[in-house]
């Protein structure tokens, strides 16, 4: 995709909303970029957009653009490390605790039952619920499931089907039905949350004025409800002897 400059110049300043929309749903505690930064960050993943973008793959452009600036800016900060070993080791230390739990108890434990066995208090508990939101806005897919080799995305619900293949078609209308069955489970505030999130693309700011309920007390929840989607997708798989 070939440009003049100034047609390129105008490109960047036509999808500058795009890269602020992004940025701003990229929400991530102790980092040492700032809002301007993360812009600037966001607008090189843009012109990148631009010089590399094709037409004849049946993209539209917007959800290629969105791409390529969502993983500048989450490589930048990758590098910046926002989410510390020590909050993935206590993550670690959760699901296997959770995994302990299952196979001695034969049936998934409860929250409180997994503090309970870490020695932790609902406090801890709740800033490992952030870790695996951050850790969601770097990948939805791992945050939620890698089950014998089979992704599953929030994302597969509205996905596109151009350009893909038949069996690649049949294979996202099974995801989607597992990640529909999994959704189910899920109380009305958690599902309005994941609409909010995923469908209508709000912030946490927004998310947190409608709910009437603090910010970090949203990644919370989104937290909560990635684990329990993953749980619940694990169950479905394996009743399915996938």
């Amino acid at each position: 995709m070939s440009y003049a400059y100034s047609q390129k110049d105008n490109l960047i300043i036509k999808y500058l909303p795009l890269v602020k929309k992004v940025i701003a749903r990229i929400e991530v505690k102790n980092n040492i970029n700032d809002q301007d930064d993360l812009l600037s960050i966001g607008v090189l993943g843009l012109m990148d957009a631009i010089d590399r973008y094709d037409k004849s793959k049946n993209v539209p452009f917007e959800a290629y653009a969105s791409m390529r600036i969502k993983g500048t800016v989450l490589d930048e900060l990758r590098k910046t490390g926002v989410v510390s070993r020590d909050k993935i080791d206590k993550l670690n230390q959760y699901y296997s605790t959770k995994e302990t739990l299952e196979n001695k108890l034969n049936r998934t434990p409860s929250e409180s039952e997994i503090a309970k066995e870490l020695g932790i208090g609902n406090k801890q508990l709740s800033k490992i619920h952030e870790t695996v939101h951050y850790l969601s806005s770097y990948s939805l897919e791992s945050t939620l499931l890698t089950y014998d080799g089979c992704n599953y995305s929030l994302i597969d619900i509205v996905n596109d089907e151009k350009s893909k293949t038949p069996e690649e078609i049949v294979i996202k209308q099974e995801q989607r039905q597992v990640l529909s069955k999994a959704i189910d489970v899920l109380n009305e505030r958690e599902k309005i949350i994941l609409n909010l999130y995923y469908v209508e693309e709000l912030s946490l700011r927004e998310i947190a004025y409608i709910l009437d309920i603090s910010i970090p007390r949203v990644s919370q929840i989104h937290g909560k409800i990635l684990i329990k989607l993953k749980d619940r997708i694990k169950s479905i798989m394996e009743d399915q002897n996938v």
